[in-house]
Protein backbone atom coordinates (compact mmCIF):
# COMPACT_ATOMS: atom_id res chain seq x y z
CA UNK A 1 0.00 0.00 0.00
CA UNK A 2 1.74 3.49 -0.84
CA UNK A 3 1.66 6.54 1.13
CA UNK A 4 -0.99 8.60 -0.61
CA UNK A 5 -3.66 5.76 0.12
CA UNK A 6 -2.58 5.53 3.56
CA UNK A 7 -2.71 9.14 3.94
CA UNK A 8 -6.44 8.89 2.26
CA UNK A 9 -7.20 6.18 4.93
CA UNK A 10 -5.78 7.87 7.48
CA UNK A 11 -8.15 11.16 6.84
CA UNK A 12 -11.08 8.48 6.79
CA UNK A 13 -10.06 7.00 10.18
CA UNK A 14 -9.15 10.70 11.59
CA UNK A 15 -13.15 11.63 10.07
CA UNK A 16 -15.01 8.93 11.70
CA UNK A 17 -13.03 9.66 15.22
CA UNK A 18 -14.23 13.39 15.12
CA UNK A 19 -17.60 12.10 14.65
CA UNK A 20 -17.76 9.98 17.59
CA UNK A 21 -16.68 12.55 19.17
CA UNK A 22 -18.93 15.12 18.13
CA UNK A 23 -21.79 13.13 18.05
CA UNK A 24 -22.05 14.50 13.92
CA UNK A 25 -21.02 11.04 11.94
CA UNK A 26 -20.76 13.26 8.63
CA UNK A 27 -17.74 15.01 10.41
CA UNK A 28 -16.23 18.72 9.92
CA UNK A 29 -16.16 19.75 6.48
CA UNK A 30 -11.90 20.99 6.40
CA UNK A 31 -11.54 24.10 4.60
CA UNK A 32 -8.14 25.35 2.60
CA UNK A 33 -7.41 28.68 2.15
CA UNK A 34 -4.17 30.19 0.19
CA UNK A 35 -3.22 33.19 2.14
CA UNK A 36 -0.45 34.96 -0.24
CA UNK A 37 -1.16 36.88 -3.34
CA UNK A 38 -4.41 39.70 -2.21
CA UNK A 39 -4.20 42.83 -2.85
CA UNK A 40 -5.22 43.85 0.17
CA UNK A 41 -2.70 41.39 2.56
CA UNK A 42 -2.69 38.26 3.77
CA UNK A 43 -4.50 39.57 7.15
CA UNK A 44 -7.92 40.48 5.23
CA UNK A 45 -7.93 36.99 4.11
CA UNK A 46 -7.03 35.51 7.60
CA UNK A 47 -9.37 37.72 9.20
CA UNK A 48 -12.32 36.50 6.75
CA UNK A 49 -10.92 32.67 7.71
CA UNK A 50 -11.83 33.47 11.60
CA UNK A 51 -15.10 34.78 10.50
CA UNK A 52 -16.48 31.60 8.83
CA UNK A 53 -14.56 29.19 11.23
CA UNK A 54 -16.20 31.61 14.20
CA UNK A 55 -19.81 31.61 12.63
CA UNK A 56 -19.78 27.90 11.19
CA UNK A 57 -18.88 24.90 13.88
CA UNK A 58 -19.80 22.11 11.03
CA UNK A 59 -16.36 23.73 9.26
CA UNK A 60 -12.26 24.03 9.84
CA UNK A 61 -10.26 26.26 8.25
CA UNK A 62 -6.57 25.50 7.33
CA UNK A 63 -4.25 28.66 6.27
CA UNK A 64 -2.08 27.64 3.63
CA UNK A 65 0.69 30.56 3.39
CA UNK A 66 0.61 32.35 6.11
CA UNK A 67 -0.90 32.80 9.10
CA UNK A 68 0.61 36.46 10.72
CA UNK A 69 -0.44 35.44 13.96
CA UNK A 70 -3.58 33.24 13.34
CA UNK A 71 -4.63 30.57 16.00
CA UNK A 72 -6.13 28.60 12.90
CA UNK A 73 -3.86 25.69 11.76
CA UNK A 74 -1.25 26.93 9.56
CA UNK A 75 0.40 25.14 6.35
CA UNK A 76 3.50 27.48 5.77
CA UNK A 77 4.87 28.23 2.39
CA UNK A 78 7.13 30.15 0.82
CA UNK A 79 5.78 31.82 -2.38
CA UNK A 80 2.37 31.54 -4.37
CA UNK A 81 3.83 28.52 -6.69
CA UNK A 82 4.54 26.21 -3.52
CA UNK A 83 1.23 27.24 -2.06
CA UNK A 84 -0.43 26.27 -4.69
CA UNK A 85 1.19 22.53 -4.98
CA UNK A 86 0.68 22.00 -1.59
CA UNK A 87 -3.28 23.18 -1.92
CA UNK A 88 -3.70 20.46 -4.72
CA UNK A 89 -1.63 17.84 -2.92
CA UNK A 90 -3.76 18.37 0.15
CA UNK A 91 -7.03 18.23 -1.84
CA UNK A 92 -5.85 14.75 -3.33
CA UNK A 93 -4.52 13.32 -0.46
CA UNK A 94 -8.43 13.91 1.25
CA UNK A 95 -6.44 16.18 4.40
CA UNK A 96 -8.55 19.18 3.18
CA UNK A 97 -11.92 18.62 1.46
CA UNK A 98 -12.00 21.76 -0.30
CA UNK A 99 -10.25 24.92 -0.79
CA UNK A 100 -10.73 28.81 -1.36
CA UNK A 101 -7.69 30.28 -3.60
CA UNK A 102 -6.99 33.36 -6.20
CA UNK A 103 -5.47 33.42 -9.43
CA UNK A 104 -5.17 29.90 -10.45
CA UNK A 105 -5.83 28.47 -13.50
CA UNK A 106 -8.28 26.02 -14.09
CA UNK A 107 -7.42 23.41 -17.40
CA UNK A 108 -10.21 24.05 -20.34
CA UNK A 109 -13.42 22.61 -19.60
CA UNK A 110 -13.86 23.83 -15.80
CA UNK A 111 -15.16 26.86 -15.36
CA UNK A 112 -16.71 28.74 -12.02
CA UNK A 113 -19.76 29.35 -10.91
CA UNK A 114 -20.56 32.33 -8.36
CA UNK A 115 -22.67 33.18 -6.27
CA UNK A 116 -23.75 36.51 -5.30
CA UNK A 117 -26.65 39.15 -3.79
CA UNK A 118 -28.72 41.05 -6.10
CA UNK A 119 -29.41 44.74 -5.16
CA UNK A 120 -33.30 44.55 -6.22
CA UNK A 121 -34.29 42.22 -3.66
CA UNK A 122 -31.57 41.05 -1.82
CA UNK A 123 -31.95 37.30 -3.09
CA UNK A 124 -28.89 35.21 -3.57
CA UNK A 125 -28.04 34.23 -7.65
CA UNK A 126 -25.67 32.00 -9.20
CA UNK A 127 -23.85 32.88 -12.42
CA UNK A 128 -22.81 30.98 -14.60
CA UNK A 129 -20.01 31.26 -15.40
CA UNK A 130 -17.42 33.72 -13.60
CA UNK A 131 -14.30 32.55 -14.96
CA UNK A 132 -12.42 29.90 -16.67
CA UNK A 133 -13.26 28.27 -20.26
CA UNK A 134 -15.99 25.86 -20.21
CA UNK A 135 -15.65 25.19 -24.26
CA UNK A 136 -13.58 27.11 -26.52
CA UNK A 137 -17.02 27.20 -28.36
CA UNK A 138 -18.64 29.66 -27.36
CA UNK A 139 -22.27 28.41 -27.98
CA UNK A 140 -20.96 25.05 -26.40
CA UNK A 141 -19.29 26.79 -23.69
CA UNK A 142 -23.01 28.89 -22.65
CA UNK A 143 -24.62 25.54 -22.69
CA UNK A 144 -21.88 23.74 -20.26
CA UNK A 145 -22.02 26.55 -18.23
CA UNK A 146 -26.22 25.71 -17.51
CA UNK A 147 -25.17 22.49 -16.24
CA UNK A 148 -22.53 23.49 -14.51
CA UNK A 149 -24.77 26.62 -12.37
CA UNK A 150 -27.45 23.78 -11.93
CA UNK A 151 -25.11 20.98 -10.50
CA UNK A 152 -23.61 23.86 -8.09
CA UNK A 153 -26.86 25.18 -6.80
CA UNK A 154 -28.28 21.02 -6.48
CA UNK A 155 -25.10 20.76 -4.59
CA UNK A 156 -26.27 23.92 -2.86
CA UNK A 157 -29.42 22.11 -1.50
CA UNK A 158 -31.84 23.35 -4.32
CA UNK A 159 -33.36 20.61 -6.18
CA UNK A 160 -34.86 22.34 -8.61
CA UNK A 161 -32.93 25.94 -9.83
CA UNK A 162 -35.10 27.72 -12.11
CA UNK A 163 -32.80 28.65 -15.07
CA UNK A 164 -32.41 31.88 -17.19
CA UNK A 165 -30.07 32.89 -19.97
CA UNK A 166 -28.65 36.38 -20.02
CA UNK A 167 -29.50 38.29 -23.55
CA UNK A 168 -25.94 38.34 -24.99
CA UNK A 169 -24.50 37.23 -28.49
CA UNK A 170 -24.93 33.56 -28.43
CA UNK A 171 -28.16 33.39 -25.99
CA UNK A 172 -30.87 32.55 -28.54
CA UNK A 173 -28.77 29.65 -30.01
CA UNK A 174 -27.74 28.41 -26.58
CA UNK A 175 -31.82 28.39 -25.39
CA UNK A 176 -32.56 26.47 -28.60
CA UNK A 177 -30.24 24.18 -27.72
CA UNK A 178 -31.25 23.87 -23.85
CA UNK A 179 -34.83 23.79 -24.84
CA UNK A 180 -34.11 20.48 -27.25
CA UNK A 181 -32.18 18.81 -24.17
CA UNK A 182 -35.38 19.64 -21.90
CA UNK A 183 -37.64 18.32 -24.31
CA UNK A 184 -35.22 14.86 -24.61
CA UNK A 185 -35.80 14.69 -21.19
CA UNK A 186 -32.92 17.07 -19.09
CA UNK A 187 -34.78 18.10 -16.38
CA UNK A 188 -34.61 21.97 -16.57
CA UNK A 189 -36.80 24.49 -15.51
CA UNK A 190 -36.91 27.99 -16.96
CA UNK A 191 -37.23 31.09 -15.38
CA UNK A 192 -39.35 33.89 -16.91
CA UNK A 193 -37.91 36.82 -16.91
CA UNK A 194 -40.09 39.99 -15.03
CA UNK A 195 -40.37 42.04 -17.94
CA UNK A 196 -43.95 42.11 -19.59
CA UNK A 197 -42.83 39.94 -22.76
CA UNK A 198 -41.26 37.57 -20.60
CA UNK A 199 -39.41 34.39 -22.06
CA UNK A 200 -36.43 32.49 -20.67
CA UNK A 201 -33.68 35.20 -22.17
CA UNK A 202 -33.49 38.00 -19.57
CA UNK A 203 -32.48 41.45 -19.46
CA UNK A 204 -30.68 43.58 -17.37
CA UNK A 205 -33.42 44.25 -14.85
CA UNK A 206 -33.84 40.32 -14.23
CA UNK A 207 -30.00 40.37 -13.01
CA UNK A 208 -30.79 43.17 -9.95
CA UNK A 209 -33.87 41.71 -9.11
CA UNK A 210 -32.22 38.06 -9.48
CA UNK A 211 -34.99 36.84 -11.04
CA UNK A 212 -34.12 33.16 -12.14
CA UNK A 213 -32.04 31.13 -9.25
CA UNK A 214 -29.18 30.38 -11.87
CA UNK A 215 -28.51 33.31 -14.58
CA UNK A 216 -26.03 31.75 -17.59
CA UNK A 217 -23.66 34.04 -19.66
CA UNK A 218 -20.63 33.59 -21.35
CA UNK A 219 -17.48 33.89 -18.73
CA UNK A 220 -15.77 37.34 -19.49
CA UNK A 221 -19.78 38.84 -19.11
CA UNK A 222 -19.55 36.67 -16.22
CA UNK A 223 -16.32 38.03 -14.35
CA UNK A 224 -17.64 41.62 -14.83
CA UNK A 225 -20.81 41.19 -13.62
CA UNK A 226 -19.23 39.29 -10.42
CA UNK A 227 -17.30 42.45 -10.12
CA UNK A 228 -19.52 44.55 -10.11
CA UNK A 229 -22.20 42.70 -7.71
CA UNK A 230 -19.21 42.42 -5.46
CA UNK A 231 -18.13 45.87 -5.05
CA UNK A 232 -20.87 48.12 -6.49
CA UNK A 233 -21.29 49.59 -2.73
CA UNK A 234 -17.35 50.45 -2.22
CA UNK A 235 -16.46 51.83 -5.89
CA UNK A 236 -14.73 49.03 -6.74
CA UNK A 237 -11.35 48.99 -4.71
CA UNK A 238 -13.04 46.38 -2.33
CA UNK A 239 -15.25 43.38 -3.26
CA UNK A 240 -17.61 43.25 0.25
CA UNK A 241 -20.69 41.29 -0.84
CA UNK A 242 -21.27 37.82 -2.52
CA UNK A 243 -19.74 34.53 -2.21
CA UNK A 244 -16.92 35.11 -4.38
CA UNK A 245 -15.94 33.79 -8.28
CA UNK A 246 -17.00 29.95 -7.01
CA UNK A 247 -16.15 26.45 -7.85
CA UNK A 248 -14.07 25.33 -10.78
CA UNK A 249 -16.67 22.59 -12.04
CA UNK A 250 -16.52 20.43 -14.82
CA UNK A 251 -17.03 17.16 -16.15
CA UNK A 252 -14.71 14.44 -14.87
CA UNK A 253 -13.09 17.72 -12.40
CA UNK A 254 -12.99 16.08 -8.94
CA UNK A 255 -11.15 19.37 -6.89
CA UNK A 256 -13.33 21.62 -5.41
CA UNK A 257 -11.69 24.93 -5.47
CA UNK A 258 -13.38 27.81 -5.34
CA UNK A 259 -11.87 31.44 -6.39
CA UNK A 260 -11.41 34.94 -5.02
CA UNK A 261 -10.43 38.38 -6.51
CA UNK A 262 -7.27 39.69 -5.51
CA UNK A 263 -9.35 42.61 -3.91
CA UNK A 264 -12.32 39.99 -1.90
CA UNK A 265 -12.39 41.77 1.34
CA UNK A 266 -12.92 39.61 4.83
CA UNK A 267 -17.12 39.15 4.00
CA UNK A 268 -16.56 38.02 0.72
CA UNK A 269 -13.91 35.44 1.82
CA UNK A 270 -15.78 34.44 5.13
CA UNK A 271 -18.72 33.24 2.44
CA UNK A 272 -16.51 31.42 0.25
CA UNK A 273 -15.76 29.63 2.52
CA UNK A 274 -18.96 28.63 3.78
CA UNK A 275 -19.60 28.35 0.05
CA UNK A 276 -16.98 25.74 -0.07
CA UNK A 277 -18.42 23.72 2.74
CA UNK A 278 -21.72 23.70 1.70
CA UNK A 279 -20.68 22.62 -1.98
CA UNK A 280 -18.60 19.64 -0.01
CA UNK A 281 -21.05 18.73 1.61
CA UNK A 282 -23.32 18.55 -0.99
CA UNK A 283 -21.31 16.13 -3.58
CA UNK A 284 -20.31 18.75 -6.35
CA UNK A 285 -18.29 16.74 -8.33
CA UNK A 286 -20.55 13.67 -8.24
CA UNK A 287 -23.98 15.69 -8.60
CA UNK A 288 -21.67 17.89 -11.98
CA UNK A 289 -20.97 14.32 -13.09
CA UNK A 290 -24.80 13.25 -12.86
CA UNK A 291 -25.27 16.11 -14.41
CA UNK A 292 -23.55 15.98 -17.35
CA UNK A 293 -24.61 12.17 -17.86
CA UNK A 294 -28.12 13.14 -17.75
CA UNK A 295 -27.75 16.22 -20.67
CA UNK A 296 -25.80 13.23 -22.44
CA UNK A 297 -28.73 10.86 -22.37
CA UNK A 298 -30.81 13.24 -23.97
CA UNK A 299 -28.72 13.96 -27.29
CA UNK A 300 -26.12 16.74 -25.44
CA UNK A 301 -23.27 16.11 -27.55
CA UNK A 302 -25.22 15.70 -31.10
CA UNK A 303 -27.08 18.49 -30.51
CA UNK A 304 -23.32 20.77 -30.03
CA UNK A 305 -22.08 19.28 -32.81
CA UNK A 306 -24.87 20.28 -34.64
CA UNK A 307 -24.73 23.15 -33.31
CA UNK A 308 -21.34 24.00 -34.46
CA UNK A 309 -21.62 22.63 -37.86
CA UNK A 310 -24.08 25.30 -38.76
CA UNK A 311 -21.60 27.59 -37.95
CA UNK A 312 -19.45 29.40 -40.74
CA UNK A 313 -15.83 28.74 -41.21
CA UNK A 314 -13.45 30.15 -43.02
CA UNK A 315 -13.23 29.10 -46.67
CA UNK A 316 -10.20 26.54 -47.03
CA UNK A 317 -9.20 26.25 -43.50
CA UNK A 318 -8.47 23.14 -42.48
CA UNK A 319 -8.16 21.81 -38.88
CA UNK A 320 -4.90 22.01 -37.11
CA UNK A 321 -3.16 19.18 -34.54
CA UNK A 322 -1.96 20.37 -31.18
CA UNK A 323 1.23 19.49 -30.64
CA UNK A 324 2.28 17.54 -27.59
CA UNK A 325 0.86 18.15 -24.51
CA UNK A 326 3.19 20.56 -22.27
CA UNK A 327 2.27 22.10 -18.70
CA UNK A 328 1.05 25.85 -19.64
CA UNK A 329 1.85 28.39 -16.53
CA UNK A 330 2.72 31.67 -18.83
CA UNK A 331 -0.38 33.89 -20.19
CA UNK A 332 -0.57 36.50 -22.97
CA UNK A 333 -3.21 38.51 -22.81
CA UNK A 334 -4.98 41.39 -25.14
CA UNK A 335 -6.45 38.99 -27.45
CA UNK A 336 -10.14 39.69 -28.17
CA UNK A 337 -12.16 36.66 -26.72
CA UNK A 338 -13.90 36.40 -30.54
CA UNK A 339 -10.20 35.17 -31.90
CA UNK A 340 -8.71 33.23 -28.83
CA UNK A 341 -9.80 29.98 -30.70
CA UNK A 342 -7.72 31.18 -33.85
CA UNK A 343 -5.04 32.44 -31.62
CA UNK A 344 -4.24 28.63 -30.33
CA UNK A 345 -4.49 27.21 -33.56
CA UNK A 346 -2.05 29.97 -34.85
CA UNK A 347 0.36 28.90 -32.55
CA UNK A 348 0.01 25.22 -32.96
CA UNK A 349 0.58 25.70 -36.34
CA UNK A 350 4.02 27.22 -35.53
CA UNK A 351 4.30 23.82 -33.11
CA UNK A 352 3.83 25.90 -29.78
CA UNK A 353 1.54 23.95 -27.46
CA UNK A 354 -1.13 26.71 -26.41
CA UNK A 355 -4.46 26.42 -24.58
CA UNK A 356 -6.95 29.00 -24.11
CA UNK A 357 -7.92 30.24 -20.90
CA UNK A 358 -9.68 33.61 -18.97
CA UNK A 359 -7.53 35.37 -16.84
CA UNK A 360 -8.47 38.47 -14.22
CA UNK A 361 -8.80 40.98 -17.26
CA UNK A 362 -10.04 39.12 -19.80
CA UNK A 363 -9.06 35.94 -22.09
CA UNK A 364 -5.40 34.54 -21.99
CA UNK A 365 -3.87 32.19 -24.39
CA UNK A 366 -1.69 29.89 -22.00
CA UNK A 367 1.71 28.70 -23.11
CA UNK A 368 4.58 26.85 -21.64
CA UNK A 369 7.07 29.42 -19.64
CA UNK A 370 10.20 28.21 -22.20
CA UNK A 371 7.42 29.53 -25.27
CA UNK A 372 6.35 32.71 -24.17
CA UNK A 373 8.53 35.07 -25.98
CA UNK A 374 8.54 33.06 -29.61
CA UNK A 375 4.79 32.55 -28.65
CA UNK A 376 4.40 36.56 -27.94
CA UNK A 377 6.17 37.22 -31.35
CA UNK A 378 4.19 34.63 -33.02
CA UNK A 379 0.82 36.39 -32.15
CA UNK A 380 2.29 39.99 -32.65
CA UNK A 381 3.01 39.03 -36.57
CA UNK A 382 -0.32 37.18 -37.13
CA UNK A 383 -1.99 40.25 -35.79
CA UNK A 384 -3.60 38.99 -32.55
CA UNK A 385 -1.94 40.87 -30.09
CA UNK A 386 -0.54 44.46 -30.69
CA UNK A 387 3.71 44.71 -30.03
CA UNK A 388 2.82 46.64 -26.68
CA UNK A 389 0.63 44.10 -25.53
CA UNK A 390 1.73 41.99 -22.70
CA UNK A 391 1.01 39.13 -19.86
Amino acid sequence: MDSHVKKIIGNVFNQMAEGLETGSFAGRIRVGLTTLGSELGSGELIKGAEQAASRNGGLEVVLIGSDQGSGLKTIPTKDEKEMHDKMEEMLDSGEIDCCVTMHYNFPIGVSTVGRVITPGTGKEMYIATTTGTSAVDRVEAMVRNAVYGMACAKAMGNPRPALGILNVDGARQAERILLELKEKGYEIDFGESKRTDGGHVMRGNDLLTGTPDIMVTDTLTGNILMKVFSSYTTGGSYESMGYGYGPGVGEGYSRIILILSRASGAPVVANAIEYAAGLARGGLARIADQEVEAARRAGFETLLAAAKKDQPRAEGKASVQAPPKKVVTASISGIDIMDLDSAVEALWKGNIYAETGMGCTGPVVMVAEDELDEAKSLLEKEGYVAKEAGC
